[in-house]
């Protein structure tokens, strides 16, 4: 049986099979960061929210950067660090960010914390305080 089906709270922008490229600030913002940070952050969303963080993808090839996606038209409204990027559409800038599948082979993205129906999109304030408590002790 077709898992959208079942589900219909997964979002569109996730593809059934392998990944996709898709355009930030459309299907959401995303806020780009590198390790060491980004495995801390994301250890410390999925610890306060009881492991319901939103979506965080990971790249395991490159930079190994982690994309924490936000609502779209959002990741603007705070100061990042530096280091720490936020994806969106801007004035003339375009941004895509690829999105694996829920399941099946998605190499080399993977999910370190999948939407879910309660938390479609990582909180932003949330995600702002935490990366400017962690990153001050870096």
């Amino acid at each position: 049986m077709n898992e959208r089906i079942d589900a219909p709270w997964i979002p569109r922008w996730i593809p059934d099979a392998g990944h996709a490229l898709r355009l930030a600030g459309v299907h959401f913002d995303a806020v780009r960061m590198r390790e060491p940070l980004a495995e801390r952050v994301a250890s410390e969303l999925l610890r306060c929210t009881d492991f319901d963080a939103g979506p965080i993808v990971t790249e395991s090839t490159g930079d190994q950067n982690m994309y924490f996606l936000l609502p779209p038209q959002t990741g603007v409204a705070y100061a990042w660090p530096p280091g720490v990027r936020v994806l969106t559409r801007s004035h003339g800038g375009m941004a895509y960010v690829g999105v694996p599948a829920l399941t099946g082979i998605t190499w080399p993205l993977g999910w370190r914390s999948v939407p879910s129906a309660g938390v479609p999109f990582v909180d932003g304030e949330l995600l702002w305080g935490t990366v400017g408590q962690l990153n001050a002790r870096l």
